[in-house]
């Protein structure tokens, strides 16, 4: 499989910092019909945990989230790459990046165990047209 490099849109809710939070929110979506192409949970202070959503729909996102009284923030971009799992293929995307002067303020990724992987590029809003042009989106 060759990468596939796109631009995806994010949202992010903030919920209390406790058991359950994370999987009552997953299985809402799941039974809605919204799919994930990326989740995050990340601390939040104290007692709060924020919870990113990479939807494969934007709009069925949103239409859940009005009719439960979900509070999302966003949207927000980010770059995902999806491909196949080789020794330097983040290197190559992060010294491409480099070269055009594009900095990465945050990401995250995994390997599939099965030879893929997935990776998410957060970058600062005024570098998403420039990190495009750059990987060929």
């Amino acid at each position: 499989m060759a990468s596939r490099i796109r631009s995806v849109e994010y949202f992010h809710a903030t919920v209390k910092d406790r058991p359950g939070e994370a999987y009552q929110l997953l299985s809402q979506l799941a039974g809605t019909g919204v799919n994930l192409l990326a989740f995050s949970a990340i601390p939040a202070g104290v007692e709060h945990t924020q919870l990113m959503l990479f939807p494969e729909s934007v709009e069925a996102l949103l239409r859940t989230a009005a009719s439960s009284g979900l509070v999302l923030t966003g949207p927000q971009h980010a770059i995902l790459i999806q491909g196949d799992d080789e020794l330097g293929a983040l290197a190559d995307v992060h010294h491409k990046l480099s070269d055009g002067h594009v900095n990465v303020y945050a990401s995250t990724g995994v390997a599939d165990g099965q030879g893929g992987f997935g990776y998410v590029l957060f970058l600062k809003s005024e570098d998403i047209e420039s990190a495009s042009r750059i990987l060929g989106l």
